[in-house]
């Protein structure tokens, strides 16, 4: 068959007679024949190779002119022809010699692969500005060239997993950029989130980067988490590298016990500690009206002390006669804010009295450099509890957070240890309708200013408020299945249509997609199984531990003691 033949079939690509000199390269995947720099570029893929050995994820280096390099990503594989109406006429069966005719030249395969970094000699890869010229030739990024991409500083680099296509490439993200703006773990029920976000976080306290915060919901973070089959992890607790640093807080005490958990205190909120502001965020589950969100407010200006226990008292006072007459509150608003609100009642954390602040006890702990797991223990299985304790605790912290740094500012006091607040279900927190009215909302929208940022744990960001996912700086991403929740996670990220395909390719455990501030470009890689190999790499505690950091643990380890000294 001659050239002229050949590219009359393929007016696309140089036949093999045109270009005798061809590098063969077992990394070489084709060459670039259209695209744009907002869209994906299109490479034929050579002839001589299978297609179904490539897959949406891979990446791609593409040689520019000079010394340039681009890196990117294969987002959609594509089986083209340059003309249909012949191959529908007479489609080639197996083993006909037309067949190989026709690969490659008739019918041939496309890579879309979105280009992300370019790099020019010696200097850091950048952000794409530009695209490679035609006939530029793409290979199969080496190792080496992904390790370079992923390369961060020992300190705050953590290798979350390997690279999809090679075990030995590991892959890793930097935690310093990761907790300077919130970050989020999505994924359907049953991918692993809890399996890829506590070791996440036990690098983070490790590395004493920042304080964590954990609102336990499912009692999976502090003493030990459930595996497969009923199996029990370990949690951060029996970490050794860490273990000095965790404290556990517990509501549900006989729910610890049971669980053999080991709490350092019981958590208990009084009546006289609790304001409007912590109720307002429970009006989506205890269906409150702004009507009765107001009366709060009256009535915590008329009984500055005790407005919980006089809503919640069985007898009418002649102080809240009075409102009714007045007209301040109507009658069957104030029976219908007690009817809602003596779900409170079977809260044992709840009582009317307490003798210590375990706010500032939290806090004190927080600012203190250790990091405080709160156990729900049944209490995480009533979202109205859930709800209640969360944004308590956090509107507390966040007020203190806030007037440390404004006086670090003004020279009047240092700056607060950085905090990370992990939360689950954290759409009851910003959904579209509360997340103005909740300190989850504030939180993320402030990005770092106060030292505070979130770590969103969540198998429905479609529910989450589009500011506020906007704002999300690192997205960890397992699978998800539902179309809404699928258009949500890439909310704000560019370039995110073309990384949808990708993201449906992730397998249903144990692969994420990773993108945003603490990643040069979006990865697809294999998350680390949680046990033993984790475990190793929080096996000694001294190894990163300066004397006087060792005699403080033992300190720590001696003058603190469990709630119960029975608990195994």
């Amino acid at each position: 068959m001659t050239a002229d033949l050949l590219s009359e079939l393929n007016p696309l690509a140089p036949s093999d007679l045109a270009r005798p000199q061809r590098d063969v390269s077992p990394a070489r995947l084709g060459v670039v024949i259209s695209g744009s720099l907002n869209d994906n570029l299109r490479v034929k893929l050579d002839d001589d190779l299978i297609v179904e050995g490539v897959a949406a994820g891979s990446y791609v280096t593409i040689k520019g002119q000079t010394d340039r390099k681009f890196f990117g990503l294969v987002t959609d594989i594509q089986l083209d022809v340059t003309d249909a109406d012949l191959l529908a006429q007479s489609p080639p069966d197996p083993g006909n010699p037309r067949l190989e005719i026709y690969r490659g030249t008739v019918a041939y395969s496309v890579l879309h692969v979105k280009p992300m970094l370019v790099k020019e000699g010696q200097g850091e890869a950048k952000p794409v500005k530009s695209v490679p010229s035609h006939f530029a030739v793409a290979y199969r990024s080496t190792p080496d060239e992904v390790r370079e991409i992923f390369a961060a500083d020992e300190r705050t680099a953590y290798r979350i997993g390997a690279s999809v296509e090679d075990e030995s490439i590991e892959i890793r993200l930097d935690l310093e950029r990761l907790i300077e703006r919130s970050s989020a773990v999505f994924g359907r029920s049953g991918t692993g989130k809890t399996f890829l976000t506590l070791p996440l976080l036990a690098s983070i306290i490790r590395r004493d980067l920042a304080s964590v915060l954990i609102f336990d919901m499912h009692n999976d973070y502090g003493y030990t988490l459930k595996g497969d089959g009923g199996r029990k992890l370990k949690g951060l607790k029996q970490l050794n590298a860490i273990c000095h640093k965790v404290v556990i807080a517990t509501l549900d005490e006989e729910s610890s016990k049971s669980r053999g958990s080991r709490p350092d205190f019981a958590l208990h909120i009084g009546y006289d500690q609790i304001e409007p502001e912590d109720i307002e965020t429970l009006r989506g589950v205890l269906n409150l009206n702004d009507v009765q969100v107001n009366a709060l407010h009256v009535l915590k200006r008329r009984f500055p002390n005790n407005w919980v226990h006089q809503l919640l008292s069985s007898d009418v006072s002649e102080e809240v006669q009075e409102l009714f007459d007045s007209n301040k509150i109507a009658e069957y608003t104030y029976y219908a804010l007690q009817r809602r609100l003596s779900r409170l009642l079977k809260f044992d954390f709840l009582r009317r009295k307490v003798t210590e602040d375990f706010a500032e006890r939290v806090l004190n702990h927080l600012i203190s450099g250790e990091s405080v797991v709160v156990e729900f223990g049944r209490y995480g299985n009533d979202l109205p509890a859930y709800v209640f304790v969360a944004n308590f605790l956090t509107r507390r912290i966040h007020r203190r957070y806030v007037e440390m740094k404004e006086a670090a500012e003004g020279g009047g006091g240092e700056e607060p240890k950085k905090l990370v607040i992990a939360i689950e279900e954290a759409h009851k927190f910003l959904e579209p309708d509360v997340a103005d009215l909740t300190i989850f909302g504030t939180i993320a929208r402030e990005l770092r200013k106060y030292n505070v940022t979130l770590l969103i744990v969540d198998q429905r960001p479609s529910q989450i408020d589009a500011e506020v996912m906007s704002q999300i700086g690192t997205r960890i991403t397992c699978a998800l299945s539902d179309e809404e929740d699928i258009r949500a996670v890439f909310t704000g990220i560019g370039g995110a249509p073309h990384l949808r395909n990708v993201l449906l390719s992730l397998e249903s455990k144990q692969q994420a997609l990773i993108m945003g501030h603490a990643v040069p470009m979006p990865v697809v890689v294999r998350t680390t199984e949680y046990g033993e190999a984790i475990y190793r790499q929080f096996a000694d505690p001294s190894a990163e531990m300066t004397p006087e950091a060792r005699a403080e643990a033992n300190r720590q380890k001696l003058g603190r003691r469990p709630l119960d000294e029975g608990l195994v």
